[in-house]
């Protein structure tokens, strides 16, 4: 897979494919912790669960192409007393187990980790089928389920630690695109908690997942044209940091959200329906408009201006329409 794209202003660093760091925490976990097991659907490559299930064969449950199944096993085990973390290519888990992560999972309350690996357009030349850009939307719309979208490989290691002493469902997007370390490796994730990574005065960027390098690139090149901008990794989705959101509305007076999902119903949607109701600015919400064509990931980041200068153009012109008014 291509990393052209993945460098910070012109030079070069290294990228990281985040499901690695998942499994490398799962079996961390479950050396201390005998109750977590992973539940998936034939999908131990994709998932990256190859030395999970060397070294734990009897607590990997691998259901076959049985995506309902999947989930609904996963909460026996949980009203069981197990950890499950289940694990199956983000499209797949939510689009198909739907009613399952609803009824089952989220309306039981029960402490589920539903693992989307492979989110947003990872799949690239697979196309439509497996981009998986509505995730976040679905899942936003059921009750109290959480909706976490770790930046990079340490992030991703605390949401995992965070779960396992949380008690209660969420769904993690894990990320295969490779993307450059952002966060301290000591961090500790805060469900409903986003963090700066950038503090600006002019414009605020609000990103997740992939796109929280390439919003702090964009920063750099807005900050060479006289431009300060605030960059906030939101990685908590669902529920969303409404403190650090109304903060920048007030001490900005302008947001750009960028997500690799659909634009309706994720990121852009939760940061709007918070705004226009207590503190109403100008938005632009970068995302996918409609279903991706096929064609590469690295492709299809250009093809919808989700890259640095994409970015920075979009906030340009937020704060040109902002002083026409």
């Amino acid at each position: 897979m291509s990393n052209e794209e993945n460098t910070v202003v012109g030079t070069a660093v290294t990228t990281f494919d985040c499901r690695q760091a998942f499994v490398e925490e799962l079996i961390a976990l479950a050396r201390k912790d005998d109750r977590i097991v992973a539940v998936c659907n034939d999908s131990v490559g994709s998932s990256n669960l190859g030395a999970f299930k060397k070294e734990f064969p009897d607590r990997l449950i691998n259901v076959g192409i049985a995506e309902q199944n999947m989930v609904g096993v996963a909460a026996g085990l949980a009203n069981g007393g197990l950890l499950p973390f289940v694990c199956a290519a983000s499209p797949f888990l939510t689009g198909r187990s739907l009613e399952q992560i609803k009824a089952d999972v989220a309306y039981s309350n029960f402490p589920v980790a539903l693992c989307g690996m492979s989110p947003g357009m990872a799949y690239g030349e697979l196309g439509p089928t497996h981009h998986s850009i509505e995730d976040l939307a679905w899942i936003r719309a059921i009750g109290s389920l959480a909706a976490i979208v770790p930046a990079d490989p340490a992030e991703t290691r605390a949401v995992l630690r965070w779960f396992v002493g949380a008690e209660s469902p969420a769904f993690i997007r894990v990320s295969r695109y490779k993307v450059p370390a952002v966060m301290p490796e000591d961090h500790a994730f805060e469900l409903g908690r986003s963090v700066t990574l950038r503090e600006g005065s002019d414009v605020t960027i609000m990103a997740i997942g992939t796109m929280v390098s390439r919003a702090l690139d964009a920063a750099a090149l807005l900050a060479d044209q006289g431009i300060s901008a605030r960059v906030i990794n939101t990685s908590s989705v669902k529920p969303l940091d409404a403190d650090a959101v109304l903060r920048a509305a007030r001490e900005t007076g302008a947001i750009v959200t960028v997500e690799e999902a659909i634009i309706y119903g994720g990121l852009g949607g939760a940061v709007a329906e918070l705004v226009v109701q207590h503190h109403p600015v100008p938005m632009r919400i970068m995302g996918v408009p409609d279903f991706a064509p096929t064609g590469s990931t690295t492709f299809l980041f250009k093809h919808f201006g989700l890259t640095a200068e994409g970015i920075a153009q979009q906030a340009r012109s937020l704060l040109d329409t902002r002083k026409e008014k």
